[in-house]
């Protein structure tokens, strides 16, 4: 009798805790939805502003092309910083005013595959176009974020061999010794304005540092996932191609020289920033040019994102 006692109790109290379990079950469950939701919707909410930035970006570039090719310099002037130039696939700059008394003169044919990248009041759009000389060219268009309104701040043409890239060096004749890297390695002809500043500094001539010594590693920890270089009469390279060419230069042991810094322009915002020099080969190996570079912080660390070289003819 007890023991059927014992079993009634037992069969009582299991039947009642597996309601409950069951019960506690779902409540985690249910829980464990919400979290994932929550999480998904603050994703999306962060990912709305960035979308909404580019779509903004995008609809002002598209405006001051259109407004360059119909010569229209009301439209075109509200959508230039004060600060603004235009370096043609000549390499020849035209500065904000130059451009506003002739529009026409500078203005590029539609373009394709564009492409924007944001970062936060920097952002950079490429793609493809027929130049005003009528050169097939990728463009890098420059706006900064200035009173909450996008405006160009350079536009940088750079005439292309859009072939596959070769990542092969020149040969070395075994000879040639490599040049000492003072500029832009040790100093550069530029006086900066802020500890943000003096960081990108510090980082490009890292940069520097690590190509002349043929050192991919030191290389790729200051240059982003998605960096691309073009140059005049080259094909684009990523930053897998550039790795490739580096550790290539040290496996034949050539001798690299990088250009030397005429000039440099240099501004910070936020956490983008945009560079532009006028540079030359110390041993007069290749035509001067104009470099543009974008610039990236991440995680307190500036990295570079986008090179652009055009030849001064």
């Amino acid at each position: 009798m007890r023991r059927a006692t014992q079993w009634s109790r037992s069969t009582a109290i299991s039947a009642t805790v597996r309601p409950a379990v069951r019960s506690g079950a779902l409540v985690a469950i249910a829980f464990g939805a919400l979290i994932a939701a929550f999480a998904l919707t603050r994703a999306q909410t962060k990912s709305q502003p960035v979308a909404a930035e580019d779509a903004a970006v995008l609809a002002a570039d598209t405006a001051l092309g259109d407004a360059m090719r119909a010569g229209d310099k009301g439209a075109a002037r509200r959508l230039l910083a004060l600060q603004f130039s235009l370096v043609d696939v000549d390499g020849a700059t035209y500065a904000r005013k130059e451009i506003l008394a002739d529009l026409k003169r500078v203005a590029a044919a539609s373009a394709t595959d564009i492409k924007v990248r944001n970062y936060g009041l920097v952002a950079a759009i490429t793609g493809r176009h027929r130049s005003a000389h009528d050169a097939d060219a990728v463009f890098l268009d420059i706006w900064v974020k200035q009173k909450g309104a996008w405006r160009a701040l350079l536009i940088q043409e750079v005439p292309l061999d859009m072939a596959a890239p070769s990542t092969a060096p020149a040969a070395s004749s075994g000879e040639q010794q490599p040049k000492e890297c003072q500029n832009p390695c040790q100093t550069i002809p530029y006086r900066v304005r802020s500890p943000a500043e003096q960081d990108v500094v510090n980082t490009f001539q890292a940069i520097k540092k690590a190509i002349v010594a043929h050192d991919a590693d030191a290389w790729r920890k200051n240059v982003a996932d998605e960096f691309m270089v073009y140059a005049s009469g080259q094909p684009p390279m990523s930053r897998a191609d550039r790795i490739v060419t580096i550790e290539s230069q040290k496996e034949k042991d050539t001798p690299v020289t990088v250009g030397e810094v005429q000039t440099m322009r240099l501004a910070v915002y936020g956490d983008g920033a945009v560079m532009t020099t006028t540079e030359a080969a110390p041993d007069q190996s290749h035509s001067p040019y104009r470099a543009l570079r974008v610039w990236a912080r991440r995680n307190g660390q500036w990295q570079m994102t986008i090179s652009a070289h055009t030849d001064i003819k």
